[in-house]
């Protein structure tokens, strides 16, 4: 899914362009519809609704038998041993199918997914997408990843080692916060822009541009 037009696309380049010509850090800006499929989540959903249905079967069967007479015309049954391992199986598998099905629709799916689950595969797919794209790639290691992942509403800055050493964690929190105050109101091309503005005034004030710094990463959006 395409979250930005072409003009969305290029408000951001720009604003890389912007913020890298104070400083000699360089800006990398990813956006990505989600950060894991999460099919390990959906499955432990199915197997744990499953097992509580056959667990409820077994601790209350007479409700189940008593219904399934009905659709026989009300006859009743003297069912099996077998029979009743065959209805708890069949119970288990059609509950474990249903909510696998129910969960094809995305937006249960991820309001299903637990909070802390989504923070770290968000950060881990950031470091990822961080290692492949902006780490250790310029001189001065001095590369900067905003990582801006849609369905699980999170986002990430991830910084190469010579940043990380002057810069703590915590004084990302302004760009952080300025970017997803902007991207709330739906404006996400907006809230990279001031997210980027807001990383480049931190780089500027670190790693000033000099006069030989050349743009060693490109400026341009990258979605995935």
């Amino acid at each position: 899914m395409a979250w930005l037009d072409d003009a969305g696309r290029r408000r951001v380049a720009e604003a890389v362009t912007a913020a890298e010509s104070r400083t000699s850090g360089e800006i990398v800006t990813v956006l990505t519809d989600r950060s894991d499929g999460y099919t390990d989540v959906a499955l432990l959903w199915a197997t744990g609704a499953a097992f509580t249905a056959m667990s409820v079967f077994a601790a209350f069967p007479l409700p189940f038998l008593e219904a399934w007479d009905a659709l026989l015309g009300g006859w009743g049954h003297q069912w099996t041993a077998g029979e009743l391992a065959s209805m708890v199986i069949a119970l288990g598998l059609v509950t474990f199918l249903a909510v696998m099905l129910v969960q094809q629709w995305e937006p249960l799916k991820f309001f299903l997914i637990p909070g802390p689950t989504k923070t770290i595969r968000v950060h881990n797919q950031a470091v990822r997408q961080f290692k492949v794209g902006a780490e250790r790639r310029t001189t001065g290691r001095t590369g900067v990843l905003i990582y801006l992942s849609m369905r699980e509403h999170r986002a990430e800055i991830v910084a190469d080692e010579s940043i990380a050493a002057l810069v703590p964690a915590e004084v990302w929190g302004e760009a952080m916060a300025d970017m997803l105050a902007e991207i709330r109101k739906g404006r996400i091309a907006e809230g990279l822009a001031a997210g980027i503005r807001d990383v480049g005034f931190v780089l500027a004030e670190h790693f000033p541009r000099g006069s030989e710094d050349v743009n060693e990463l490109p400026d341009r959006l990258i979605e995935v």
